[in-house]
């Protein structure tokens, strides 16, 4: 018995009295030096340490290493790669790269072991690592093994857990967003509700109006000025229902607008010059301006109506006594306002500041709802600021509110800033003149409605004009032929059944370019989405008066 080969528990034994001189390795007392020392260091470790020598691949092994050879107890002394016969495709790579010289290893491989009596799966990283004779050549390799069951155990728990996690997550998410939808069709369904009732309310108003004026009006030996006030009453509703409209279609963003380059501080001097008589004696009205003319483009009529209706709440914030300020500043970046994205581009800044009571907390989140108003029955119909919001957004801007309960509330419209074109002016001044030719000048009406076209019909012709009535967009084009030269202007309904005003006008247009055209509507999708540009339009309802005047800039502009 020699030195080297002491102690080494149950292996120990069975290597010092194994049959060596059976085996590729010989008798113990003639192995090299350095199995010799492997073996010893081997056998002292803890860790689960298995030697495999040689060509032949000769196994020895510790104590440490039995649990994990389970079924196989008689591996001493035999080749690797027969022990692991069922396994050795996947360790064949790695021991060949250890007997290369470099160091592998395999991770958590999975090994049926014995354990208190019964199999038990396990997992176990091995690493495989060179053995060197003092030359340094590869001699053989160590295998050193760690088990890694309770990591992998854990590993496949927690991917388990987050498996199931995400799976609530999902539907969590799921139901919070069914819960969303639902509460925006509630919301959507409360709103139509708050809408059609304002809608109808206002309306019923109107109508009232209206039918009781030509009821009168109907009455045998009326006196001269009652008809003329009957009238006036009349003509005076019918502008105020298509202003309640207007207000509608801008609070959804839907108002076909009619936009132009002007310059903001002029036209809100020239507001501001006005409020001193709207707002009364008591409040006093201060405009303050750039330096330099700054221009917007935008419905200068619902810029105007915007401003007004923000004054007017203003004015009933201060009880009609304070100091409302209107200030326009140029080369503004527009913040974000209520979750919606802001932009660096220049916008015009115009404020509105007044000092009133300001806005409670538990209606400043409102203020924007259509029909949303403080006010007493019958004197606030809530569409102002809805006006306000809708025109701005619709403009390519926002409109943004600061308020302090006792000391004011400041509104600011922030409209994209324009560069003016040059040469550009403003034809009012030859729309006189046209229209005294009107009468030598053809009109292609085209209006499906019947009674609409007989309207539209006489008012023209008590201008003065020709006229030739189209009822579809169809006829219009077989009226037009080929180079539509036979008229002098179109005046066409928008929405229409088949081809629609916006495609007529853009086939004339092809046809002969050029030609004057005017669309009327009193909505339009399509118009609301992609605009009239080259166009011109004259919401519904019309006066003769307006028919008058669009007509003669269409064609001074033809």
């Amino acid at each position: 018995m020699t030195n080297w080969l002491q102690g080494g528990g149950e292996l120990g034994e069975r290597v010092r009295h194994h049959d060596w001189a059976s085996t590729p390795l010989g008798p113990l007392d003639q192995w090299p030096d350095v199995l010799k020392t492997t073996v010893a260091l081997c056998l002292a470790s803890s860790f689960p340490q298995a030697i495999v020598w040689g060509p032949s691949l000769i196994t020895l092994y510790n104590d440490g290493f039995i649990p994990i050879l389970g079924d196989k107890p008689d591996a001493l002394g035999r080749p690797f790669s027969e022990i692991w016969q069922e396994a050795w495709p996947e360790i064949s790579p790695i021991a060949n790269a250890a007997f290369a010289g470099e160091a592998t290893f395999i991770e958590n491989f999975p090994l049926r072991v014995e354990r208190g009596g019964a199999p038990e799966q396990a997992y176990f990283t091995f690493c495989y690592s060179p053995i060197r004779d003092v030359q340094g050549n590869v001699v053989g390799m160590l295998d050193t093994v760690t088990e890694t069951t309770a990591t992998v155990v854990l590993s496949r728990r927690l991917a388990e857990l987050n498996a199931s996690l995400e799976q609530r997550v999902n539907e969590r998410t799921t139901l919070l967003t069914q819960t969303e939808a639902a509460l925006r069709q509630s919301q959507k369904l409360e709103a139509i509700g708050q809408l059609t009732g304002g809608v109808a309310h206002d309306f019923n108003n109107l109508l009232t109006i209206i039918r009781s004026s030509v009821d009168f009006l109907r009455m045998p030996a009326l006196s001269e000025e009652r008809r003329q006030r009957y009238m006036s009453a009349v003509s005076d509703t019918v502008e105020r229902a298509g202003k309640l409209t207007s207000q509608l279609l801008a609070f959804a963003r839907r108002q076909p607008l009619n936009p132009e380059v002007f310059d903001a501080g002029q036209r809100v001097n020239n507001i501001g010059e006005m409020l001193e008589t709207v707002t009364g004696a008591r409040i006093k009205v201060r405009v303050e301006l750039p330096g330099l003319p700054c221009y917007i483009r935008a419905d200068s009529s619902q810029f105007e109506t915007a401003l007004i209706n923000i004054a007017l709440n203003a004015r009933d914030a201060m009880n009609s006594q304070g100091t409302l300020t209107l200030s326009v500043v140029a080369d503004q970046a527009l913040p974000s306002i209520r979750g919606d994205a802001g932009s660096r581009q220049a916008f015009i800044a115009i404020s509105l500041t007044d000092t009133g009571s300001g806005i409670p907390g538990e209606t400043f989140e409102r203020i924007f709802e259509p029909f949303f108003t403080t006010k007493e029955v019958g004197k606030g119909t809530g569409l102002g600021l809805s006006q306000v919001f809708g025109f701005a957004k619709q403009s390519g801007g926002n409109v943004d509110v600061a308020s302090k309960v006792g000391q004011g509330t400041v509104f600011t419209l922030y409209l994209p800033q324009v560069v003016p074109e040059e040469g550009v002016e403003n034809p009012a001044q030859e729309v006189c003149g046209l229209v005294a030719e009107s009468a030598q000048r053809h009109i292609l009406v085209v209006e499906d409605n019947l009674e609409v076209g007989r309207f539209a019909n006489q008012i023209l012709q008590d201008l003065g004009y020709q006229t030739t009535w189209a009822t579809n967009a169809e006829q219009a084009l077989e009226l037009a032929g080929a180079d539509a030269m036979g008229f002098d202007a179109v005046f066409s309904d928008v929405v229409m059944p088949g081809i629609t005003g916006v495609a007529l006008a853009r086939e004339l247009r092809r046809r002969r370019p050029g030609l004057p055209v005017v669309l009327t509507s009193g909505y339009s999708e399509e118009l609301a989405e992609s605009g009239y540009e080259g166009l011109v339009f004259l919401p519904k309802p019309y006066s003769a008066d307006q028919v008058s005047q669009v007509l003669a800039r269409a064609l001074f502009k033809g």
